[in-house]
C-alpha cells in the first residue's frame, strides 16, 4: 500500500479510502490511486484488513437446510446484497438436531464474521448474546427465543388459513395436512391456521389427517402414501413446507392419484410446470424489501461510519399483497416481511 501512496503522491491512509470508497476523497485524487495501483497490480490484503478491523468482510447466514428452495432464495437475496458491498457469505445448514444448533453457530461466528443471519431450529438463543456487542443479528423466518433481535418472520398462521380455506372453496372436505414438528414455530402456527380454517367452515378436526414427523421429501412421501391407503383417505393435501411438496407431488404420481388436490406452502422449482397443476403459497425472498435493506445495513456495519445506521435498519410493518388472478399453480397470497421491533415480542401479521 505505501507503494502505491508513494507512486500517487499521497499518504498509506489516502489509498485505504480509495479502496473502500470513501466519499471524502476527491476524484482528482482517486483517480491518481487508482492509475497507481493499476500500474502496480495492487491487490489489497485482506487478512491484513481482517486483522486490522478484528472481523472479516463476510456476513454469516446460517439456516436448517439449504437445499429448501425456500431457504436457498433467501441465501441468494442476502448474497446480493452483501456483494454490493463488496462482502462475501459464509453460509453452513443447521440441520433438525435444535441440540446442535449453538455449536454449530457459534463456530461460524469465531470465524470472526461481520454480521450474522439466522433462522434458528432450537427454542433458546439466549448464546447470542454475548456476541451481539460487536456482531449485528438478524433473525429469518423464524423469531429469536431468550434474546432481543431484529427478525423478519411470515404471516404462517394466515397463509395456512388461506390455503385450507382455497381448498375447502373447490369443495374438497377431507383435507390432510403435512409437516415435520410442532416444536418448530413455522409449523406450529401453519397447523393451527390449518385447523382455524376448518373449524370456521364447521368441519370437525380429524386427527387421522394430520401427518406430523416428516424431515425430508422421502419422509413426506411416505406420509402421503400412508394417507392414501385409508379407509377414508383425503382428496386433498396441504403440505407445510416446499421441500416436502418435492416429495408428495411424485408420490401422488407413482399412486396414480392426480385426482388429489395438493397445496403447498412454499413454491419450489418446476412447480408451475407439473400436471396436475400444484397451489402454491409463494414465499418469495426477492419481494422482502426490507430484508433486503437489512442485509445492505449489516453489510455496512462492518464499516465503522455506518454503524448507526445499523440500530435503525428495521421498523415494524406488516403488509400482505394480493395479486389478481393468478396462475393455477400459485395462490394469490404473497408475503410482506413483518419486522418485529427490538424488545417486543414477534407476533404473526394478520
Amino acid at each position: 500500500m505505501q507503494d502505491v501512496a508513494d507512486l500517487a503522491g499521497t499518504s498509506a491512509k489516502t489509498v485505504s479510502r480509495v479502496f473502500n470508497d470513501d466519499p471524502h476523497v476527491t476524484d482528482a485524487l482517486r483517480e491518481k490511486v487508482r492509475s497507481a495501483m493499476k500500474q502496480l497490480n495492487y491487490v489489497p490484503n485482506m487478512m491484513a484488513r481482517t486483522f486490522r478491523e478484528g472481523r472479516a468482510p463476510v456476513i454469516g447466514i446460517a439456516v436448517p437446510d439449504i437445499a429448501d428452495p425456500f431457504f436457498a432464495a433467501l441465501i441468494k437475496e442476502i448474497e446480493t446484497a452483501a456483494r454490493e458491498q463488496d462482502m462475501s457469505i459464509v453460509v453452513t445448514s443447521l440441520g433438525d438436531d435444535a441440540a446442535l444448533e449453538q455449536g454449530i453457530v457459534e463456530m461460524t461466528v469465531r470465524r470472526q464474521i461481520s454480521a450474522l443471519v439466522i433462522a434458528p431450529i432450537a427454542h433458546d438463543q439466549s448464546y447470542l448474546s454475548r456476541w451481539q456487542a460487536n456482531l449485528p443479528v438478524v433473525f429469518v423466518d423464524r423469531a429469536p427465543n431468550k434474546v432481543s433481535a431484529d427478525s423478519f418472520v411470515e404471516d404462517d398462521l394466515g397463509g395456512a388459513s388461506e390455503a385450507t380455506e382455497h381448498l375447502l372453496g373447490h369443495g374438497h372436505r377431507r383435507i390432510a395436512f403435512i409437516g415435520d414438528s410442532t416444536a418448530i414455530p413455522t409449523t406450529r402456527l401453519r397447523l393451527e391456521g390449518y385447523k382455524s380454517a376448518l373449524e370456521a367452515a364447521g368441519l370437525t378436526i380429524d386427527e387421522d389427517l394430520i401427518a406430523l414427523g416428516a424431515r425430508d421429501p422421502d419422509i413426506a412421501a411416505g406420509a402421503c402414501v400412508d394417507l392414501l391407503k385409508m379407509d377414508n383417505p383425503p382428496t386433498a393435501i396441504f403440505s407445510s413446507n416446499a421441500r416436502f411438496s418435492i416429495g408428495v407431488f411424485p408420490a401422488l404420481q407413482a399412486a396414480k392419484r392426480t385426482d388429489v388436490a395438493l397445496i403447498s406452502f412454499g413454491d419450489f422449482p418446476m412447480a408451475d410446470v407439473l400436471r396436475p397443476s400444484v397451489s402454491v403459497i409463494d414465499q418469495n425472498p426477492r419481494t422482502w424489501d426490507g430484508l433486503r435493506r437489512s442485509a445492505s445495513l449489516l453489510a455496512s456495519a462492518a464499516r465503522p461510519a455506518s454503524c448507526a445506521a445499523a440500530t435503525s435498519c428495521l421498523s415494524p410493518s406488516c403488509g400482505v399483497n394480493h395479486a389478481a388472478a393468478a396462475p393455477p399453480h400459485q395462490l394469490s397470497r404473497r408475503f410482506s416481511a413483518c419486522q418485529p421491533r427490538r424488545n417486543r415480542s414477534p407476533q404473526p401479521c394478520l
